[in-house]
């Protein structure tokens, strides 16, 4: 995959930004949460709280790692770790998968109906600690996103901008259809297809994986 292409920045960020959303986690139970309680409204914001989080994270990066990632070596290695985070993730999707379950009628079930009180700063801030408080999404920063911000800043802040976007706007496009979902009701959206849907995203991984792969063993032969 040619990285120094805006447009493959901005689609293979949201292709695997969308693969990492797909799995269940603390982010999508707070949705279901919030939307079977306050409505469609909810999911937005708990985007927009996700998003406040990780664009918080990402200018720390930048202005934390700017240096160290302009070295060849540190492109190498974090290429290499993300290379293996991907095939990690790939292999725990589809061993997952037959399993998967998409519950978006659960909490209908329960009776929870009425909107809490208060304001709705509350879905904002859910979003924020929902993914702090997650594992994972440490570990996909760490290694994946580390690795894919400095392979974008390549292009320069443009490059930043395009990786980011791809980023949010999948976590927002999944989410968001969760919320929409939750909302109207289970509807058309069956466990089959959502196992097909992460299944699919597992062989999306498998590439991108090789190609960070490709792309870190090049420079290192490169350096040899």
């Amino acid at each position: 995959m040619n990285f120094a292409n805006p447009a493959a920045i901005f689609v293979s960020s949201f292709i695997i930004a969308l693969s990492g959303a797909l799995m269940p986690g603390p982010l999508l139970a707070v949705t279901i949460r919030d939307t079977s309680r306050r409505g469609f409204v909810a999911a937005p914001l708990l985007v927009l709280g996700h998003g406040i989080l990780e664009l918080g994270l990402l200018a720390l990066l930048i202005l934390g790692l700017a240096e160290w990632l302009k070295g060849e070596t540190a492109t190498i290695a974090i290429a290499l770790a993300g290379c293996g985070a991907l095939l990690w993730m790939a292999v725990g999707m589809a061993r997952e998968v037959r399993s998967l379950r998409f519950d978006a009628g659960t909490a209908k079930e329960e009776g929870i109906q009425e909107a809490e009180a208060g304001s709705y700063w509350r879905p904002v801030a859910d979003g924020v600690i929902a993914s702090i408080s997650n594992p994972y999404w440490s570990l996909w920063w760490a290694t994946i996103g580390l690795g894919y911000l400095a392979l974008s800043r390549g292009q320069g802040l443009s490059g930043v901008a395009f990786f980011f976007a791809g980023h949010i706007l999948a976590d927002a496009a999944w989410f968001l259809f969760v919320g929409l979902t939750v909302s109207a009701g289970r509807g058309w959206f069956t466990d089959r297809i959502y196992r097909g849907v992460v299944g699919a995203c597992a062989g999306f991984l498998v590439f991108f994986a090789l190609s960070f792969g490709y792309f870190g063993v090049a420079k290192l032969f490169r350096l040899l």
